[in-house]
């Protein structure tokens, strides 16, 4: 099997990371309370935040982030299964986009944790997640981001929108399921393997 796979809030806690940092950004350093929705997932429209604002912020604590934060519980496990199985494991990720730095600090991350030769390619600063799971045949994508999970299941290209984090809720249907864990992942993708 083909899986495309998310790294912020799939393998990376990095969501929940940028979360606190958001908040304490806000309240601390800018002495504000900006947010307009904990329930939107981008931060961009989490918080009513100018775009000087935003890329001070990013700027900031972005790289820091992304060195510091966690594997999502049994991230790292579920993935070594998934390979010694024999499946293709491709990360598509925006990560990257806003910062070009982010590309290596993440391959330094995999390299350090053993992971780098785990995955058959890597699609960094990717906008259209859908374009890449059709140019790659991805038989399944798991992403935290209700817009990409949509955007991908109505390409009928078959979904995991990894929701862990507070976001809005989604419907399921037989392209897109809802799961909150790396453990229910992995009974998913045995079940569908059948």
């Amino acid at each position: 099997m083909k899986i495309g796979i998310d790294l912020d809030g799939v393998i990376f806690d990095s969501e929940q990371d940028f979360r606190v940092y958001q908040e304490l950004y806000d309240m601390i350093e800018l002495k504000q309370n900006n947010k307009k929705n904990n329930k939107e997932p981008r931060f961009e429209e989490r918080y009513n935040w100018t775009e000087e604002v935003k890329m001070n912020f990013l700027n900031r604590y972005h790289a820091q982030v992304v060195n510091e934060t966690n594997y999502m519980p049994g991230a790292k496990m579920v993935l070594k299964m998934l390979k010694e199985e024999g499946n293709k494991l491709i990360i598509i990720t925006a990560r990257g986009g806003t910062n070009p730095s982010i590309i290596d600090i993440s391959k330094q991350r995999f390299e350090k944790d053993n992971m780098l030769d785990l995955f058959d390619r890597y699609y960094f600063a990717t906008k259209d997640k859908a374009e890449v799971c059709k140019k790659e045949n991805i038989d399944i994508m798991i992403d935290d981001s209700i817009y990409n999970c949509k955007n991908i299941s109505e390409n009928k290209i078959k979904t995991i929108y990894f929701k862990d984090a507070p976001s809005y809720d989604m419907e399921e249907n037989e392209y897109l399921k809802v799961l909150y864990n790396w453990g229910e992942i992995y009974r998913y993708l045995k079940e569908i393997e059948k």
